[in-house]
């Protein structure tokens, strides 16, 4: 009898031929052997296809169609998967060796589990950090989406999918929807517990920290969250931002 899949790790790219072999190879030297890789390219330009090609192995599945966006490829990855847990790892991050024996031991002792973050990398930075319980009035409460989320597929089934029509913030939108949802339980690991690194610069770093608040703002206006605490919660995060950078500049002045 075949063994069954356990974790699924998706990986949308799109002429990511600086760093796709070191994700790649990051899935490769992990401790717990139970997964499939799910690449889902864009149709590169660069030689991205050439990498995958001279790295295919028994474990990945490599499919090259043009998509609308990164999150409509993500979707592609979901609906084709096998595996009873779901994780996206951005072509340009990877994996620390136990990244998966660590989440499969979560989701062992406790069967209950639907969703784990796990303790990212990003600069010299530890984000660990998930914040579910402020979801009505505070933006940024998890620590990344891509390396530090799983899920068990059977959420997407209950939740759906990643809404490929927000272009940048598809997940703000996701995660809005599952931590609403009081029936569906999940954790984080403990800050030591590091799944992997998270690289700066990826397409949502492109977007300023006020553009992202609009963004959200729509997202939670079209999940109908309270209006009056909605404009309570941009105001505040806005002041943050100011106070932040009037903060910053002086220490740069000292």
């Amino acid at each position: 009898m075949k063994k069954k899949i356990y974790f699924s790790i998706i990986t949308p790219v799109l002429d990511g031929e600086k760093h796709i072999k070191r994700n790649i190879d990051s899935l490769k030297k992990q401790s717990f052997k139970n997964y499939e890789h799910i690449i889902i390219d864009g149709k590169s330009k660069d030689n991205t296809l050439q990498i995958l090609k001279k790295n295919k192995n028994k474990k990945n599945i490599i499919i090259s169609k043009k998509d609308k966006n990164l999150w409509e490829a993500i979707n592609r990855g979901i609906k084709i998967s096998k595996g009873e847990v779901i994780a996206v790892l951005n072509s340009d991050d990877y994996f620390y060796k136990n990244a998966l024996k660590i989440i499969f031991n979560y989701f062992k002792k406790d069967n209950s589990l639907s969703y784990i973050f796990g303790s990212v990398k990003k600069y010299n930075r530890t984000l660990y950090k998930l914040e579910k319980d402020k979801i009505y009035y505070k933006f940024n409460i998890y620590p990344s989406h891509s390396v530090s989320f799983f899920v068990k597929k059977k959420v997407h089934k209950k939740i759906g999918y990643y809404n490929s029509n927000y272009n940048l913030c598809a997940d703000y939108d996701f995660f809005y929807k599952l931590f609403s949802n009081k029936n569906i339980k999940g954790y984080n690991t403990k800050k030591n517990e590091i799944i992997g690194y998270f690289r700066p610069g990826g397409i949502s770093e492109k977007v300023s920290k006020f553009e992202k608040c609009l963004i959200e703002f729509k997202i939670r206006f079209k999940n109908n969250q309270n209006l009056i605490v909605l404009f309570f919660v941009i105001i505040l995060t806005i002041m943050n931002i100011y106070r932040n950078i009037f903060l910053n500049f002086f220490k740069i002045k000292k």
